[in-house]
């Protein structure tokens, strides 16, 4: 696979700080465009940049809890005084809350899980569709899940928030079939991720991929060269399904 050239275009990355967000931001830089890492640890996001810098990228760093909803709505402003433009966003970030039956999930985890994992994709594409419109070729990739297929038992919350996601993706995506920006979900599969190991304790980590397989395709999904839109992207079989046309 060809990496496309990113130069000159600049990247909203999501749970950046580890795990896909890590990789992915690491892969735009490296092809060229300019990041804007977002997580909530601050040592982690400046360890990511001291690697970006070291591969001759470039990275700004956003210390910020996307639970605060409002700081989202900020941060558009924010990337429109200094570039006035977006060419990418990678809905990275995400939280599994608990493995628990539905009837005994706690309405905080609940909260924190939809605010995080659906609410504060809504803003992001709220505060940012301005931007993305004024690229000439804006792309927003959200993460979801198997778990939107599958509804295993006891991934209620998490099952619930990617569904809640994806249909929220495929609407925008509707929504803008008309304009130069395009919207897709992409679903990376087992990997080896702090949630997997969450989710999955006992689990040897071994037998699942490292993060950095799915970082190519993440990088194509948001080049001006992929047009496709409303397309959900899974990578363990390559299967694509698309909702629109």
């Amino acid at each position: 696979m060809t990496t496309p050239d990113l130069s000159g275009r600049i990247v909203v990355v999501t749970g950046a700080s580890r795990g896909i967000g890590w990789n992915a931001a690491l892969a735009v830089a490296e092809a060229g465009a300019h990041v804007i890492a977002i997580a909530r640890t601050v040592g982690a996001l400046e360890e990511l940049d001291d690697t970006i810098q070291a591969k001759g990228g470039t990275a700004t760093l956003v210390p910020l809890d996307l639970r605060d909803l409002e700081a989202i709505d900020r941060l558009g402003l924010s990337i429109y005084e200094r570039w006035g433009k977006l060419d990418g966003l990678i809905g990275n970030a995400g939280q599994l809350g608990i493995i628990t039956p539905v009837a005994h999930l706690d309405q905080k985890i609940w909260d924190e899980v939809m605010t995080v994992n659906v609410s504060a994709n809504y803003r992001l594409i709220r505060s940012l569709d301005p931007l993305l419109r004024q690229s000439d070729a804006g792309r927003a990739l959200f993460l979801s899940s198997g778990a939107v297929v599958n509804c295993s038992p006891y991934w209620g919350v998490y099952s619930a928030s990617k569904a809640a996601l994806e249909a929220l993706v495929r609407t925008y995506a509707a929504e803008i079939d008309s304009s130069t920006v395009r919207a897709n979900l992409f679903d990376p599969g087992r990997l080896r991720t702090q949630m997997r190991a969450k989710a999955k304790p006992g689990e040897d980590p071994e037998t699942l991929n490292h993060p950095h397989v799915v970082a190519a395709d993440i990088v194509r999904m948001i080049a001006p060269g992929f047009t496709d839109n409303g397309t959900r992207f899974e990578f363990a079989t390559g299967n694509v399904t698309r909702f629109l046309g």
